[in-house]
């Protein structure tokens, strides 16, 4: 038996102890730190000297429910292990050889790793390891050496050795323990894929990656935020985004993004423009509804590290909060960053910073929420190809020759009638001939092409009588193999949109065969619609399989629901039934006397729907205010969390305000008055509790969905504060609860002491479990990421459909790990929601599965049953197609490898670049 004491002040480790023990060495058991230390550097190379197998069990920063499922521990541990910037150590050439050994002795097998987190045993900070070689002989060593090569050989330390089978068979003991522990998991696969990729990892210059005609669209992205912090891009993202950046790389982008609700919108528009801001030096022009843009500033900061500016009307607010004064409309030329993203209201006010838009040229011009932009009035009759388009849509076709590419965004591109899908490309085709080819092509008249797309009518199959279709456009060679080879054998170009008619007379028989073939199916698979229309559902990626990896593109996470049947509508006490239908009588009467502004005659309507809290505060607003404008105001200033978060706020964008009509709606009539002030006497008197909120507790406490974590969804801010105030006085004092909402009204609240803090910090705690429960208004329903939470209440029910789907989106999402979520629906029994709801249920088969679907201008649904249009609301009901004609035919996506790109740009560069103004 022999006991050696080591330091590091009279010897170097690494020479005297580590490199010595480890030659011929059969098998090493080391328990060592922080695995993203101890990776990075597994003592240096002494460790390749051993003949056997090499286990190390590290200590992380995961949490206990982290590593519930091997499945949620990959995902932990991926994040873990980006937080700590590995890529930074990559970026010098010392580092390289580094993460190459790493990942050879990981990759051979010879390197096994196990992680486990800290609240098992605490912080590891004993260190020790098991040497054995042939013939039995062994030692042990402890200390406070950790497992890197700066601690071997740079700091002060200390240790013994101990070669006794006691001390051995001690330390082994310790080893096991933490090794076979149930909490501890192999080092996750996505750690060492990312070793190898940095291994190999090279920094570009943007000048030479826009001269290389192989660059990837990975360059930009692998190493970004949403990739190193989040969990990456779905393939079906990445394969529009690469759609796009091939087409603006060929000379022009022009698509619509026409994915259900849920599926990622931004994030590809934001990565898609970043990369074509890239190629080139000018502006990037981005237009969506005004509640919206502070989450799009947000998301291309959070996600993919874009700098932008929002525009306030007399300055700009960059990314960073800070506002660049400007003087006059011509201001909005000098956007202080290259990406500038400005209200659909001001384009639809007519407002005079569009002339100078007007002025410029752009790289690429993005606009949201697109299905605003139509023609004014649909006639089927009459599908003329030069309709009186609303404002929105006018400008954007103005805009669209100004720019070299256009992506518009919307999840309904056919609301009611195909003409509007045709309308958006249109639009795209407006000063250039890629979409929809030239002024003389078939597909610039809708009237003979939509039923061709939508398949009443099939083209011929005379090559002479379909060459007009096929040639313009010409598709480009990346089609398919049959267009390369027609645009080889009329010596076409991708830069050239239309083929001369005349080529027809000078084609050879083998050609005229060929264009026989690609005429075949042309109008059903390959038709500008199919080209220049991506549009992707959830349950065609949840049930199409990814042939590389054998899974479907998109992890099944099933949703069940609750309060669906008719028997479970919320009944309203005796006293809160009489206010309700108090309200219910004064939008009636608001609606006989003031024609149009469906919205304001029904806010009452709407908030009552909400909560009674809510319905309350709007009564005694205005019984108190109005005719001073002030409710008005409050509406459009786009600060308060009834701008954020009241539904119809961004949906009635789309057109100009009417003041003449508000003006009168403000001078109410003695019974309508009467019939306010009936509302507010009842809801004094009652002494009932709102219903609503046992509902929640039952849910909350009776299910067990606290414990699963919940986030509950609310239109308006009065409503999430009455219940969460409540709540936290009341029933869980001692539980954390956040409040996610717009402008400064986010915090936590314990014991019914609120505390303000940064939407990020909320973020950060539920992503780390401190907070279970989330109540939130719509501003956390865009862009937000609650993968760690398994349930969802709403609250109200917004009157566009689509925001559901838009809050379930926050749990059933991409980094879930339940197979299942639940979501509970809340209405009240006889309201507009409860009729709204019977009416939808029994004209249209599974309801809720098609909200993601179902179009916006259903909005106006709510307002005729609110208003006591019955009729007109079923008439609205059966106009609406519950498949989307062009559903079967414009899915599009397939696997591609980003996550091996060792070509990556700088990241200061990459900020230089877009940090400059317009």
């Amino acid at each position: 038996m022999t006991v050696l004491r080591h330091s590091s002040r009279r010897d170097k480790l690494d020479v005297s102890l580590l490199n010595a023990r480890l030659s011929n060495a059969v098998s090493y058991d080391r328990i060592a730190g922080y695995f993203r230390s101890s990776l990075l550097e597994v003592a240096g190379e002494a460790i390749e000297d051993v003949v056997g197998k090499v286990r190390v069990v590290c200590n992380s920063d995961l949490e206990p429910a982290d590593v519930a499922t091997a499945k949620a521990a990959q995902q932990a541990m991926r994040q873990s292990w980006c937080a700590a910037e590995p890529e930074k150590l990559a970026a010098g050439a010392a580092g390289r050889p580094r993460f190459r050994r790493l990942f050879d002795l990981l990759a051979s097998g010879r390197l096994e790793v196990r992680v486990l987190p800290d609240s098992v045993f605490g912080l590891v900070h004993g260190k020790a390891g098991v040497i054995r070689y042939g013939e039995g002989r062994a030692t042990s060593f402890l200390g406070s050496v950790n497992e890197s090569l700066a601690a071997w050989r740079l700091n002060y330390e200390l240790m013994w050795e101990d070669d006794s089978a006691e001390a051995v068979d001690w330390v082994q003991a310790e080893f096991d323990a933490l090794w076979g522990h149930p909490m501890a998991v192999p080092l996750a696969d996505f750690i060492v894929q990312d070793v190898k990729r940095l291994a190999d990892r090279q920094e570009t210059a943007i000048a030479d990656w826009r001269r290389d005609a192989q660059a990837s669209a990975a360059s930009a992205a692998v190493e970004s935020p949403v990739y190193r912090q989040e969990f990456g891009l779905w393939a079906h993202q990445k394969y529009f985004v690469k759609l796009v950046f091939d087409a603006h790389r060929r000379g022009t982008a022009r698509f619509v993004l026409a994915d259900q609700v849920g599926l990622g919108k931004t994030v590809q528009l934001a990565l898609a423009a970043l990369l074509m801001a890239l190629t080139d030096d000018k502006p990037v022009l981005i237009l969506v509804p005004k509640p919206l843009m502070l989450q799009w500033q947000d998301e291309l900061r959070d996600l993919l590290g874009i700098p932008s500016a929002t525009w306030l009307g007399d300055a700009w607010r960059d990314e960073q909060g800070i506002e660049h004064p400007v003087t006059g409309p011509e201001g909005v030329r000098r956007c202080p960053r290259r990406f500038g993203i400005i209200s659909q209201g001001l384009v639809v006010a007519g407002n005079e910073i569009l002339t100078h838009l007007l002025g410029m040229r752009f790289e690429c011009v993005i606009c949201d929420e697109s299905h605003r932009a139509r023609r004014k009035k649909i006639d089927p009759n009459n599908l003329t190809p030069k309709p009186e388009y609303n404002n929105l849509a006018a400008f954007l076709a103005q805009i669209s020759p100004r720019t070299r590419s256009m992506l518009l965004a919307t999840a309904t591109p056919v609301q009611l009638h195909p003409i509007e899908a045709w309308d958006l490309l249109a639009i795209l085709s407006a000063g250039n001939e890629a979409v929809l080819g030239n002024d003389w092509s078939e597909w610039r008249k809708p009237e003979s092409c939509l039923p061709v797309i939508t398949g009443e009518d099939a083209l011929s199959g005379d090559v002479f009588e379909v060459w007009p279709w096929v040639r313009n456009p010409l598709p480009p060679r990346g089609e398919g193999p049959n267009f390369r080879l027609l645009r080889q054998r009329l010596n076409l170009d991708d830069g050239t949109h239309v083929a001369a008619g005349d080529l027809m007379g000078n084609m050879n028989s083998p050609t005229r065969t060929l264009l026989g073939q690609v005429a075949h199916d042309f109008g059903r698979n390959h038709n500008p619609f199919i080209r220049h229309i991506v549009r992707r559902t959830r349950q065609y990626l949840e049930n199409t399989i990814d042939p590389a990896t054998g899974e479907p593109y998109l992890k099944p996470v099933r949703v069940r629901l609750f309060g669906e049947g008719e028997d479970e509508a919320v009944p309203l006490p005796p006293y809160l039934q009489d206010a309700y239908d108090a309200a219910q009588e004064f939008c009636r009467l608001l609606s006989q006397r003031v024609k149009g502004a469906g919205f304001l005659k029904t806010l009452l309507l709407r908030r009552m729907g909400s909560s009674i809290y809510a319905g309350r505060r709007t009564t005694e607003k205005m019984l108190a205010t109005w005719g001073t404008g002030e409710l008005f105001a409050e509406r459009n200033s786009g600060a308060s969390d009834e701008a954020v978060g009241a539904e119809g706020d961004d949906g009635n964008e789309s057109e100009p305000r009417n003041a003449v009509v508000e003006s009168e709606m403000k001078n109410l009539t003695s019974q309508e008055r009467a019939e306010l002030a009936r509302c507010l006497k009842a809801l004094e008197v009652s002494q009932d509790r709102d219903p609503k909120f046992q509902q929640v507790l039952d849910y909350l406490v009776g299910e067990n969905w606290l414990a699963q974590g919940c986030i509950i969804f609310s239109q308006y801010f009065d409503s999430a504060w009455w219940l969460a105030e409540l709540l936290s006085r009341e029933h869980f004092p001692d539980e954390p609860i956040g409040i996610y909402a717009g402008g400064a009204n986010s915090g936590i609240l314990l014991g019914g002491q609120f505390k303000a803090c940064p939407r990020d910090d909320i973020k950060a705690r539920v992503k780390h479990g401190a907070i279970r429960l989330l109540i939130g208004t719509d501003a956390a329903s865009e862009g937000l990421n609650l993968q760690r939470l398994g349930t969802l209440i709403n609250l109200d029910l917004p009157w566009n459909p689509t925001r559901l789907e838009q809050r379930k989106g926050r749990i059933q999402r991409i980094g879930q790990v339940r197979d299942e979520v639940y979501v509970c629906n809340l209405r009240y029994r006889g309201s507009v929601e409860d009729r709204v709801h019977q009416l939808l249920s029994s004209r249209l088969e599974y309801i809720f599965d098609l909200f993601g679907q179902i179009p916006d201008v259903l909005e106006s649904l709510w307002i005729d049953v609110a208003q006591g249009e019955v009729e007109d609301a079923k008439r609205l009901i059966d106009g609406i197609q519950q498949t989307h004609p062009f559903d079967e035919r414009y899915a599009k996506v397939e696997s591609l490898d980003w996550e091996s790109c060792a070509k990556v740009l700088s990241a200061t560069e990459m900020q230089k670049v877009l940090s400059a103004g317009w």
